[in-house]
């Protein structure tokens, strides 16, 4: 995807922010195709498209994600995920989701999705799960042939309003040593709480295998309760709305008096990464208790207060968007430099499911790359 029309404020410091290495933790793969991919798939499975060029489809996504609600903006993985259903479908998708992480300077990247939803053709869920991972692990390769070094993991999403939670808990650990890196709930937040899925998130957590739940995003703080209590979730799907359990106090020109509730102070204090992804939470009415523009996010609040943000695309078709944007949004709207780019980024890394050493060794790139900047 394409968004050269902005290129221009994607330089700071006289640097392309295109050129640095980052780190991505939330992006779904049902919500990264290429539009000519997607027409392309279509064609043999006979699927109606709602437009049948590749920028008229890009145009159609950016329309219907961009009504401010998570409902309809959820609709538009019916699309995707139709021509995701077969092992070519998926694998293709996989390889070039990579392709397009590299070519925007991700070098650590989790891709999340949910298997459940790609078995309407007959494939298992083991069979779902082996098919995107070829595609991953071509789609690194593809990328080291023309200079880019990545690595990538998989996520495995249960579905939070469906029931096999414990069934898909299972399935990420009999992969877990073949591209599955952790485990995340998705879907509708609010009335499907983690503790829907307290079976699942206790066998991972005896197996000491890691997750993230998506909460603080269509629903508040008894949501972020229950994603860290009942999901021993280690970091937080958006979690922006944390901020609900801040109160700012006073607000003079030079400074301004905040206090934390106990949920927000352990948040901070623990360093559970925030997963923020600001264009989609604001397409997504997650920040609309603050505003309706990206200056009343609440991540600069956050990251002023001491959390552990993250920048994330969530789903760069719909939001038309990269990671590279994002940043570059965040720069225009709150004033950043290189310096805390970079923090955005050790803080992904240190809270990616890797292990300790290679999140060592991921820090050290990303301090090589922005230095050499």
């Amino acid at each position: 995807m394409s968004d050269g029309a902005s290129a221009h404020h994607h330089v700071v410091d006289g640097i392309d922010l295109r050129a640095l290495p980052k780190v991505s933790l939330h992006d779904h793969l049902d919500g990264g195709l290429r539009p000519q991919t997607i027409i392309e798939l279509a064609e043999p499975l006979g699927l109606e498209l709602p437009a049948s060029d590749a920028d008229s489809l890009a145009a159609w996504f950016a329309e219907k994600s961009d009504s401010g609600s998570l409902v309809e903006y959820l609709k538009t993985f019916d699309l995707t995920t139709a021509v995701m259903q077969t092992a070519e479908g998926l694998t293709r998708v996989s390889r070039e989701f990579v392709e397009d992480l590299a070519a925007d300077g991700v070098v650590w990247g989790e891709i999340r999705w949910a298997p459940e939803q790609h078995l309407a053709r007959g494939l298992s869920l083991d069979e779902a799960v082996e098919a995107v991972q070829r595609g991953l692990d071509e789609g690194v390769d593809a990328a080291a042939e023309v200079g880019h070094g990545i690595r990538v993991g998989q996520l495995i999403s249960a579905m939070r309003h469906l029931d096999r939670g414990t069934e898909i808990a299972e399935l990420a650990l009999r992969h877990r040593d073949r591209g599955a890196v952790g485990f995340d709930i998705a879907g509708p937040e609010a009335g499907f709480p983690a503790g829907r899925f307290a079976e699942a998130f206790d066998l991972l957590a005896r197996e000491c295998f890691p997750a993230t739940v998506h909460a603080g995003e269509a629903d508040g703080l008894e949501s972020i309760r229950g994603a860290l209590v009942d999901g021993h979730a280690l970091r937080l799907g958006h979690g922006v709305r944390i901020a609900e359990d801040i109160t700012i106090e006073s607000q003079d020109d030079e400074a301004s008096y905040v206090s934390l509730g106990r949920l927000a102070q352990w948040v901070k204090d623990r360093g559970i990464a925030l997963e923020t992804s600001p264009s989609s939470n604001l397409q997504t009415g997650a920040i609309a208790a603050w505003g309706d523009d990206l200056t009343a996010h609440p991540f600069d609040l956050l990251y002023q207060l001491g959390f552990r943000v993250t920048v994330n695309t969530d789903n760069r078709l719909m939001s038309a968007t990269s990671l590279t944007r994002e940043l570059a949004l965040l720069v225009d709207a709150f004033g950043y430099d290189l310096d805390d780019l970079l923090t955005f980024q050790i803080n992904a890394a240190e809270a990616a499911f890797l292990p300790l050493e290679d999140r060592a060794e991921l820090v050290e790139l990303l301090e090589r790359g922005f230095g050499a900047a």
